[in-house]
């Protein structure tokens, strides 16, 4: 059983991982759509901060042994959630403003 389905399966249980592990994985693909088309940005911005900290903090709570890095995931994704608030917040302010 590959990784991402074994997290999923951990945490919500194995009968269901298959089904949401593939509803998750478009749930990203939507999410990358909805990057690129430009539409409401902030809001895009807000939830993906959202959803990475939610999804690493249960992560890191429930299934530390099944992360690529173990607890320190939990440091990427906070570095990653810096980039995405600094892309959508500081920088985009700064091109506006000259």
């Amino acid at each position: 059983m590959p990784r991402h389905q074994q997290i999923v399966g951990r945490i919500i249980g194995n009968e269901h991982a298959d089904f949401f592990t593939k509803a998750i994985g478009l749930a990203e693909i939507a999410m990358a759509v909805w990057i690129l088309s430009g539409i409401k940005t902030r809001l895009n911005a807000i939830t993906q901060i959202i959803v990475i900290a939610v999804m690493n903090i249960l992560e890191f709570i429930l299934v530390p042994d099944l992360l690529l890095w173990g607890r320190f995931n939990l440091l990427f994704a906070f570095l990653f959630i810096l980039l995405i608030y600094y892309n959508e917040f500081h920088l985009k302010n700064k091109l506006v403003q000259s």
